[in-house]
């Protein structure tokens, strides 16, 4: 079977509330016009990356908060200081063009589902639910995110194999209560007997982090400390414009899932944590990053990385980083992943067939057209 097969697609970077109809009615629902100059201006082929965009995380959007502070950079030097509600129009517009009806109707159906778990699910340690940095995570990583240099971040990690980042991140009391929260929306789950979404198609166990409240805070630790370590380490996949994720936990041990099979992840970037508990085995293991094209390739000897995992260090790479999970042998092990992706590299990629500057197949093989260049220049020149 292919491996894209095992590929999970699933993509819930569209989150938010309905959108109405009129110009605003100031309690944060935007409308459905489109401004009449759209057709006058056109977006920038590269962000205006001196530009503070706009949050838009109190409206009411159809769209994801953060992929409109993104696309806010790509607008025309004349739409970039106009009011808040004229460019959620102008850019609601463009986006509206890319999202077919029914994409739209499954996330305004995804949407009422979180918001019935919402509704009725009682957190148990509602600290979580908002981004307190310096509770979460560990001092060396806070200092290396501020200082925001590629000096610094390496100064904390270590790359056993290119393109793979570790670093200690969470504190042991953030991972704790992180998995107490696990524990208890399970429980609640189990006594309301509500069926909810796993995280993707390969993992039975788990559960999305954004479902039940906890999306805002995951998108903080995206936006303000992923963004930029993927700018510096991974700007060809879209490190820079990162602007939607999809956050969960999976669960391994013998009463759980066991194992994962060799797959690529539905993101540009993905952060991957473990929490706890005690275990035996699960180590990962990388493969090789690979485009659509040669994904199944095979892999080279300098491309194989075997990596255990350590409660409260992650694991960061690109998602086209082919990778898997060995059996967990024993005990109870559970990982925070946080798929991060760019629908600006997404809309870019479509127009691409040369990935040499992530695939490792594409480079290997744009250098055998190189060598066979230049031996034809040189048998011409000898001839």
């Amino acid at each position: 079977m292919s491996m894209d097969g095992a590929v999970d697609r699933r993509n819930e970077s569209a989150q938010g509330g309905t959108v109405g109809a009129g110009n605003g009615n100031g309690n944060g629902v935007v409308v459905a016009s489109l401004p009449s100059y759209s057709n006058n201006h056109r977006i920038r082929l590269n962000p205006n990356l001196d530009h503070k965009p706009d949050s838009y995380e109190d409206l009411q959007l159809d769209f994801s908060p953060l992929l409109f502070s993104s696309l806010e950079r790509y607008l025309p030097p004349s739409l970039l200081n106009v009011n808040r509600d004229t460019k959620v129009q102008y850019m609601r517009g463009i986006l509206l063009r890319y999202a077919p009806e029914g994409e739209r109707t499954r996330v305004q159906r995804h949407r009422e589902y979180r918001q019935k778990i919402i509704s009725n699910y009682q957190p148990l340690h509602r600290e979580l639910y908002t981004m307190h940095a310096a509770n979460f995570f560990t001092p060396s990583f806070l200092k290396a995110v501020n200082d925001n240099t590629e000096e610094s971040f390496r100064s904390i990690m270590s790359e056993p194999s290119p393109g793979v980042f570790t670093f200690q991140m969470l504190q042991q009391r953030f991972c704790d209560m992180l998995l107490n929260e696990v524990e208890n929306f399970e429980r609640w789950v189990n006594e309301t007997k509500f069926r909810i979404m796993r995280p993707n198609t390969m993992n039975k166990y788990g559960a999305v982090l954004d479902d039940f409240g906890l999306e805002t805070m995951l998108g903080k630790l995206m936006e303000d400390f992923i963004r930029p370590i993927s700018k510096v380490f991974f700007p060809e996949v879209g490190g820079a414009t990162l602007d939607s994720h999809h956050g969960f936990v999976v669960e391994y041990g013998m009463d759980r899932d066991v194992d994962l099979g060799f797959h690529v992840d539905d993101s540009e970037v993905t952060l991957n944590v473990c929490l706890g508990k005690e275990f035996s085995g699960g180590e990962l293991f990388f493969r090789g990053v690979r485009c659509d094209k040669h994904v199944n390739t095979e892999t080279q000897s300098e491309e194989i990385l075997d990596y255990s995992h350590v409660a409260g260090r992650a694991v960061i790479h690109r998602g086209r980083h082919r990778h898997g999970a060995r059996a967990t042998t024993s005990g109870h092990r559970i990982n925070l992943l946080l798929w991060c992706r760019s629908s600006v590299f997404r809309e870019l990629k479509k127009y691409q067939k040369d990935f040499s500057s992530w695939c490792s197949e594409c480079q290997r093989e744009k250098k055998e057209r190189q060598r066979l260049s230049v031996a034809a220049i040189k048998l011409v020149y000898y001839i």
